[in-house]
């Protein structure tokens, strides 16, 4: 007997039941796991103090947080969910590969500190650099920085005045956050998404110019996402799309580009991090990949020491030559004149972008309300970063 139209009804929103039963338990298990709670080492200023000692010599022994979820059960329940019952197709996908992409986070955080286990799960999740993200790289050191005794490079503000800085330039988004301070992060701020908070590292004394950047960076596109990512009907958008790395640390460094604070010393040190996770792929030890940033390269030994900390934590982090990569791609696909504004909408993949586009025709999504304010005028005036970023293959 053919189905009738009221069959049809039912039958679809049953399928719409289950999308959204999927999309709010996926949301509820992605919660309880934050990576980098968990791979940023709890004694880096002790270990670097030692590493020093030994003349750059004996590599750091770095200590983690505990686990606080059981990871297996956590496996299962991400992989109980009906998939098979979502109708459309493109969702349907796009939910599976949700579901494999979690799950390799999963692995990443049970098995941080465990060495080559960790770096072969974040090898899964996040890649490593190609021949010509190297060679990119290595393009990018030929260019001289900027005037290194501009006092706008000078370290100047605390953790605590630079609070008031993220505060005033947060005062044109409408959307409110945390502030934290920590003493035990290897980068010098950070946006935990699923906390709402942007964390500073109290260690640091910040120029103007990485104010300008930072502010940018994580408020401007991490936070703005965040914030954007909390307003769909689906969560998917808040907790992040698979491989949504590459496109969002991209976005962010480009709102660095656009508001006009991108600098080349800012790109050679995007353009390390590549070299230093290559080093991962070629068997270095934390020491080597070190001596290969500051001897080979000349680097300054504070800048190589947590470049290489952010890069070997855990027991390999291959994620910090995605900024390289994503920023290029970023770039070009403003320069074919696309909506940078689909990329706002939350932790979103510039290769998800029609399906997106689909989604809002749908209902499942609504348009970016916050959008990054450096995107609405193009304010860099650096012929040479604009020269580079073209140049790069």
């Amino acid at each position: 007997m053919p189905n009738t139209s009221l069959d049809r009804m039912n039958d679809s929103n049953v399928a719409s039941k289950a999308l959204f039963q999927i999309d709010t338990y996926i949301d509820n298990l992605v919660k309880r796991i934050e990576l980098l709670s968990y791979v940023n080492p709890t004694n880096i200023e002790e270990e670097k103090t030692r590493f020093f000692a030994s003349k750059y010599l004996s590599d750091p022994i770095f200590v983690y947080p505990k686990l606080d979820f059981d990871k297996f059960k956590l496996h299962r329940e991400f992989f109980t969910q009906a998939i098979e019952l979502i109708e459309d197709e493109e969702l349907k996908n796009l939910y599976e590969e949700i579901v494999y992409f979690y799950s390799g986070l999963v692995r990443c955080i049970e098995t941080v500190g465990e060495g080559k286990k960790f770096y072969y799960n974040s090898l899964h999740s996040f890649g490593t650099p190609t021949e010509q993200d190297v060679e990119n790289a290595k393009f990018i050191l030929h260019f001289e920085e900027e005037n290194k005794g501009d006092p706008i490079f000078a370290p100047k503000y605390s953790a605590k005045d630079s609070e008031t800085q993220f505060r005033n330039f947060s005062k044109q988004y409408d959307f409110s956050y945390k502030i934290e301070f920590s003493n035990t992060m290897g980068a010098i701020a950070m946006v935990l998404n699923n906390l709402k908070t942007l964390v500073l590292n109290e260690n640091h004394t910040f120029s103007e110019n990485e104010l300008a950047v930072l502010t940018n960076h994580e408020i401007g596109v991490h936070m703005v996402t965040t914030m954007n990512g909390l307003l769909h009907p689906l969560k998917i958008f808040a907790h992040g799309f698979p491989n949504n790395v590459e496109s969002q640390e991209g976005l962010a460094v480009f709102s660095e580009f656009m508001s006009g604070s991108l600098t080349v010393k800012r790109l050679k040190e995007l353009a390390y991090r590549v070299l230093a996770v290559d080093s991962l792929a070629k068997g270095y030890s934390f020491s080597k990949t070190f001596r290969l940033l500051h001897n080979t390269y000349d680097l300054d030994r504070e800048t190589a020491f947590y470049i290489t900390v952010r890069v070997h934590r855990g027991g390999g982090f291959t994620k910090d030559y995605l900024y390289l990569t994503g920023l290029k791609k970023v770039y070009d696909y403003y320069k074919e004149g696309n909506d940078l504004n689909l990329l706002l909408t939350g932790k979103v993949s510039l290769e998800y972008i029609d399906t997106i586009k689909d989604m809002i025709e749908k209902g499942y999504a609504i348009k970016a309300k916050h959008r990054t304010t450096a995107f609405s005028v193009n304010s860099n005036k650096n012929s040479t970063i604009d020269f580079i970023l073209n140049s790069l293959k």
